[in-house]
């Protein structure tokens, strides 16, 4: 997983008060971790450290938390998310071939951000809607019964 660039400067005065929270407890760290990733869309090395000497966790024990639970990102994710349901209904129902239309037109692929920092592609385990195989999220949007032309609609009428 890489990191941000070192040349990137992300301010961390915006989690002070979700640091704070948590000061004294050792409990909480995957919700701290989340709430720290809501505000950037992923967890900077910068807030690592902050949170590092905040809450005397070692850089470590943050790193191995955050790289061993795949909803936790080290480098930023675009403004939208698309995730496509990789699960056993979506799969039978060609699934594959909607991820394929749309890192072809997206030109990324699994897990990458477009260079614009628009949107994230990434495949998921199942997104709960079987019925609507295959399917795919777009934000907190629900789109299903889709063919990878039909994927591309929505991304492009997506605003």
């Amino acid at each position: 997983m890489s990191e941000t660039p070192a040349n990137e400067a992300v301010d961390v005065s915006s989690i002070k008060d979700i640091v704070a929270k948590y000061k004294g407890k050792k409990e909480g760290l995957i919700a701290l971790l989340q709430e720290v990733q809501t505000v950037y869309t992923y967890l900077p090395k910068q807030a690592l450290q902050y949170i590092e000497a905040e809450l005397n966790y070692t850089l470590g024990e943050l790193y191995a938390v955050a790289t061993f639970y795949a909803q936790f990102k080290l480098k930023p994710s675009g403004k939208y998310s698309i995730k496509v349901c990789k699960g056993t209904a979506c799969h039978v129902q060609n699934a594959g071939a909607v991820m394929d239309e749309l890192a072809s037109f997206l030109k990324v692929e699994d897990g990458e951000t477009t260079p614009d920092g628009k949107y994230t592609l990434e495949s998921v385990s199942c997104l709960g809607c079987c019925s609507l195989a295959p399917a795919m999220m777009i934000g907190e949007e629900t789109f299903g019964k889709l063919n990878g032309e039909a994927a591309v609609k929505h991304v492009k009428n997506f605003v």
